[in-house]
């Protein structure tokens, strides 16, 4: 079996002329929420695997509030310029086959719309929106990533917040 986690980043601070959109950090909210979402995941999931996040500052805080949560060194977050600029299912899919090839479970850490899009895609079933701090999981019965694609995902846990 393998998992793919989606965490949508929290709720970051407003556009602003001065601080490009890359540079965005969470607001107390978005902080607050993401704890609390990354605590209720660990309640039921406690090997989360291979982190991967969006460079973007937003999506960086939220995979460090998630590693504090799980006690995993920062270090270990993959940053993958991706998440942010071009993330599709191809790019998800070539990441899962390089960076998560000997992990059976991995957490994206980053925008919509294509969490949703990526999301919806996978499962078996409708999934919805993911809301910021949104926690999306899909279970897939296979032994290697190149088996997962579209509509093979079972949604296992769905965190909205």
């Amino acid at each position: 079996m393998k998992r793919i986690i989606f965490m949508r980043h929290g709720k970051a601070e407003a556009h602003d002329t001065n601080l490009p959109d890359y540079e965005r950090s969470l607001t107390i909210k978005g902080k607050s929420l993401s704890h609390l979402m990354a605590a209720k995941l660990k309640e039921k999931i406690n090997n989360p695997g291979l982190l991967i996040s969006s460079p973007a500052f937003r999506a960086l805080e939220t995979a460090l509030i998630f590693a504090m949560e799980y006690d995993i060194k920062p270090e270990s977050i993959l940053l993958r310029s991706d998440l942010y600029f071009r993330f599709s299912e191809k790019t998800m899919m070539q990441i899962l086959l390089s960076d998560a090839l000997h992990y059976d479970s991995v957490v994206f850490f980053g925008h919509d719309p294509s969490f949703t899009n990526l999301a919806n895609y996978l499962s078996r079933e409708v999934v919805g929106n993911v809301p910021k701090s949104g926690i999306v999981c899909l279970s897939f019965d296979i032994r290697q990533w190149d088996e997962a694609g579209k509509g093979k995902g079972s949604p296992e846990l769905i965190f909205l917040p």
